[in-house]
């Protein structure tokens, strides 16, 4: 009888005992790590980390991060979670030949995840002349945020060819500190999918040798400032809707400097110079841009009550 009675506590210090040894496997970590050899069947832990952005993700929880412990190419990945990828002090590469670096896919976010948000920190994205898409942000995207910083872009000249598009229909992007170079389209696109609005702050970018530099559409607006757009085959910024501001920024060797064929440009404090037509269409500008060696074409409508000094564009 003794026996009878102690059997239900044994079955139950069982159950408790087989629950704490299988819950930590099926538990998603707030930080996992990749490296280059890793493997994914690895729980991504710093001392057993995976082999690929795409294993890590599924083993880390909505809003952790994903480290890397050396260099390596870690793969492209497609994101359905706010999450940080951030491989600062050893460059994660992703090499996306024939396809997209990384998709952020807002439509796939949970509907628990309030944040949507996601970081993306010092990773080199190689497509190897033959890439889509460096990072692709599409979906409803309705209080989103996706945070670029110190991110090199490089050698997408599949279809479309772009570095970063941006078709969410709402949305904030921030750019920060990233090359983009050797894109077949353009070296950033950003255009809301539907009548919705985009909002970009690209800082310090340097975009280098693409079709259009940046590309702005309708339902985006945009503030570039500190960067550098030079040596674009069809144009250094190219609007068809939308707005741009653009500040203190070097726009140089481009077939066209500035090509407007809808939206608004406002400029202030840039230097466009050595450009085969310094701008098409019509522009908006303070008095304090330098506009040197390029070719005419457009209006160049002055803001305030100074105009712009004769014979400059």
């Amino acid at each position: 009888m003794k026996r009878l009675r102690g059997l239900p506590f044994v079955i139950a210090g069982a159950i408790i005992a087989l629950s704490l040894l299988t819950s930590p496997a099926s538990a998603q970590a707030s930080r996992t790590w990749v490296s280059g050899v890793g493997d994914d069947v690895n729980p991504c832990s710093r001392t057993a980390p995976c082999k690929t952005f795409a294993g890590a993700i599924s083993k880390t929880a909505v809003n952790g991060e994903i480290n890397c412990l050396d260099p390596g190419g870690f793969g492209a990945v497609t994101i359905t979670k706010s999450i940080t990828i951030d491989c600062h002090e050893v460059y994660g590469s992703i090499l996306n030949a024939l396809t997209n670096g990384i998709n952020v896919a807002f439509d796939s976010f949970a509907g628990t995840d309030v944040r949507k948000t996601v970081n993306l920190r010092n990773l080199n994205l190689q497509g190897f002349d033959s890439g889509l898409t460096g990072i692709r942000i599409f979906g409803a995207g309705a209080g989103s945020f996706v945070n670029i910083e110190d991110c090199l872009i490089n050698g997408n000249f599949g279809s479309p060819g772009t570095g970063i598009g941006d078709q969410r229909t709402n949305g904030t992007l921030n750019v920060v500190n990233t090359t983009i170079r050797d894109m077949g389209g353009s070296g950033l696109t950003i255009a809301s999918a539907a009548a919705g609005l985009i909002k970009a702050t690209l800082s310090n970018v340097r975009v280098i040798n693409a079709a259009s530099g940046v590309a702005v559409g309708a339902g985006a607006a945009v503030h570039l400032s500190n960067s550098v757009v030079s040596s674009n085959s069809v144009a250094g910024i190219a609007i068809s809707g939308g707005g741009i501001n653009i500040d203190a920024t070097t726009i140089s060797f481009n077939t066209i400097g500035i090509k407007q064929v809808g939206g608004s440009v406002n400029l202030s404090h840039n230097d466009l110079s050595f450009n085969g037509t310094g701008v098409s269409g019509t522009v908006n500008s303070y008095s304090n841009n330098r506009f040197t060696n390029n070719g005419a074409g457009g209006t160049i409508a002055p803001i305030g009550s100074t105009t712009n000094p004769t014979g400059l564009q």
